[in-house]
């Protein structure tokens, strides 16, 4: 970490409150940062008054925009229109607003459902543009990458610090285990954990288990995105994971293994793979600003699957 680089500064964080926020932003305030994150209740992000009002009420210095309207391939498949405009607002609204009140830097959260879905792999950062995103999180996708586009024309034009980091999927405490919005890993533990609780002999799950995906501890995520925000300053899009890519198939007997679900697991082939991998080159985050995850899968996931445990038990 630099020196004294976050001591006295005034931090706004956009979705704070979730997930990634969870993490984040205490490791912000333990470095010395005056940290501010917005309710959805109080600040809409998607309406231009409330933005404003948020830059006038807060003075940042340094916006870390994380908030965002996702979920996993169910939630995308039926709430495509939603999703890309509800991003599309909030993102506009908030570099416009970080321009027009003069931050030090903005620090844009994209994803890697903005990645073609048929890229090379490892996904390097310059093949960004070579195709149209995987159909189901299309509209994600894209609303995401127009993140990127506007931060890069408006370091072009107005000479704006803004950066945009690529995140792979996460996983961890805290995160969303509603079986309507949830990811695949937050899914599985939930479904293999109540199935052992209920003594259910058969779990179903989506796809035909061929498809790959990268996954990075949420802690490690965190950790990416302060290095970046200390030592990053180019206009170039940065991939933030493990390199690490595992089979669908495999992730879920591993699941099984450690929530001891010893019964039949059924695939239903009906339903969507998304996009068949997803492995991210992490080269350019090592070279530079020094970023490389930390916490192997097996070890992160065994953490994760105690934490919801002991999170449905109320300890």
């Amino acid at each position: 970490m630099a020196d004294n680089f976050w001591t006295g500064k005034n931090v706004l964080v956009t979705g704070g409150t979730g997930f990634l926020g969870k993490h984040l932003v205490p490791m912000l305030q333990s470095n010395g940062a005056y940290v501010y994150v917005p309710r959805s209740k109080n600040f809409d992000l998607r309406k231009e008054e409330r933005v404003d009002q948020l830059f006038q009420e807060y003075h940042p210095e340094i916006v870390i925009h994380m908030a965002v309207h996702g979920g996993g391939i169910g939630h995308m498949r039926k709430h495509p229109g939603s999703v890309f405009y509800d991003n599309i607002m909030m993102d506009t609204l908030i570099i416009e607003k970080s321009f027009r009140h003069d931050i030090e830097k903005f620090v844009g959260i994209g994803t890697v459902c903005s990645y073609p879905k048929f890229t090379s792999t490892p996904f390097k950062e310059e093949n960004l543009w070579n195709g149209y995103p995987e159909e189901t999180n299309a509209a994600y996708g894209l609303s995401k990458k127009m993140m990127l586009v506007q931060t890069q024309a408006y370091r072009e034009e107005y000479g704006f610090n803004g950066i945009h980091l690529l995140l792979v999927n996460m996983y961890g405490p805290y995160d969303d285990f509603d079986l309507e919005r949830s990811h695949v890993i937050p899914a599985l533990i939930r479904k293999f954990t109540e199935a052992v609780e209920n003594n259910k002999k058969e779990i179903e799950v989506w796809g035909t288990g061929k498809a790959s995906r990268e996954f990075l501890y949420v802690e490690d995520a965190a950790e990416g995105i302060i290095l970046a925000t200390e030592r990053y300053n180019k206009p170039y899009p940065v991939n933030i994971g493990t390199g690490f890519e595992i089979k669908i198939k495999d992730l879920v007997e591993l699941i099984a293994e450690l929530t001891r679900f010893d019964g039949e697991i059924r695939w239903d082939t009906s339903k969507p793979d998304g996009q068949p991998r997803r492995c991210l080159d992490v080269s350019r985050a090592k070279d530079e600003f020094g970023f490389e995850a930390k916490v192997d899968f097996r070890g992160g996931l065994e953490r994760t699957v105690e934490w919801y445990v002991n999170y449905k038990m109320g300890k």
